[in-house]
């Protein structure tokens, strides 16, 4: 497996829960800083969506309005990892989360132009209110 999410529960709602996503074996490109990262996530009877993405140095990031405010995507090169800090969580926030690696640029992940390399699993996060 190459990318693996971690960190997924069942959380009351205004909680809080930090995804991890730890990368491994990235064959087509082996350096991990060379990818920008993304989070997307998907609910039930819904289309999977976007929501945050961290450029390749982890300077910058983007975030979908749902979350603007609330979730904070951050990097660690040296570790490999990808972080989703969820704060002020909602029940609409319920959804599987996936990680998601890609030799697009963050801003065009954004955009929904970006082309994802490379998939996690996915993680369930629950908010009940």
């Amino acid at each position: 497996e190459r990318l693996v999410e971690s960190g997924g529960g069942l959380v009351q709602s205004g909680g809080s829960l930090r995804l991890s996503c730890a990368a491994s074996g990235l064959t087509y490109n082996s350096t991990f800083a060379s990818y920008a990262m993304a989070w997307f996530r998907q609910s039930p009877g819904k289309e999977r969506e976007f929501v945050a993405a961290t450029s390749w140095s982890g300077a910058t990031t983007y975030y979908a309005d749902s979350v603007k405010g609330r979730f904070s995507c951050s990097r660690d090169n040296g570790k490999l990892t990808v972080y989703l800090q969820m704060d002020e969580l909602k029940p609409e926030d319920t959804a599987v989360y996936y990680c998601a690696g890609s030799l697009s640029h963050a801003y065009e992940i954004f955009r929904g132009t970006g082309t994802i390399r490379y998939w996690g699993k996915g993680t369930l996060i629950n908010v009940s209110s």
